[in-house]
């Protein structure tokens, strides 16, 4: 039986980005993934069921670096006090020595419509339990599934931020920019209501 070698996953993970950056993700095969990064095939499977989980993997753990920034959050926050401390909790998943690998896997998924498919499913199974962990919290609705889902969109404007070319900020620092631009566009103006008629 062959050894299963220390880091062989983040390795396969490695060559397979930069495969699908140099040649694109369709054209790539898993066998020239092993091939690269020095394995069988057959261990590339034990590692990854398919090309895709090379980019989804850990979707899980993803969800619950959220999910258990609401959970460990302050009693005394509202629901979207809360979602911003989770914000804050799950930035710990992207430092900054991970920015250039993030550039690259965003690249690869953009590049391809069902990756993006893949990628929006993700972001909203994120906003499904969000919403669902602020309920548990006591939170009624619409205020949970409004609280998650601005949470989302706040992390989506955040992401695409810290990927840009040039940017050098922390997730964190440009989540609350960016959560500061979102209160100046819903706070009301002055003799109005704030809301749509």
């Amino acid at each position: 039986m062959a050894r299963w070698e220390p880091g062989t996953r983040d390795r396969l993970r490695a060559v397979a980005l930069e495969l699908f950056a140099a040649q694109g993700f369709e054209v790539t095969t898993t066998a020239e993934i092993a091939a690269a990064a020095g394995v069988t095939e057959r261990t590339y499977f034990r590692h990854f069921a398919d090309k895709r989980e090379v980019l989804f993997g850990g979707q899980e753990q993803f969800q619950n670096g959220f999910v258990e920034g609401i959970v460990a959050a302050v009693p005394e926050l509202d629901a979207l006090g809360t979602v911003a401390a989770a914000l804050t909790a799950a930035a710990s998943f992207f430092p900054d020595e991970h920015r250039a690998h993030s550039r690259v896997r965003q690249s690869v998924i953009v590049a391809n419509p069902a990756l993006l498919e893949r990628e929006s499913l993700k972001m909203a199974a994120l906003g499904e339990a969000l919403g669902e962990a602020l309920r548990r919290r006591g939170h009624p609705e619409p205020e949970a599934s409004l609280a998650a889902q601005t949470a989302v969109t706040v992390f989506g404007v955040a992401f695409r931020q810290w990927l840009a070319d040039g940017e050098t900020r922390s997730l964190v620092e440009i989540e609350a920019e960016v959560w500061a631009g979102l209160r100046a566009l819903v706070r009301p103006a002055a003799g109005g209501s704030g809301a749509p008629a």
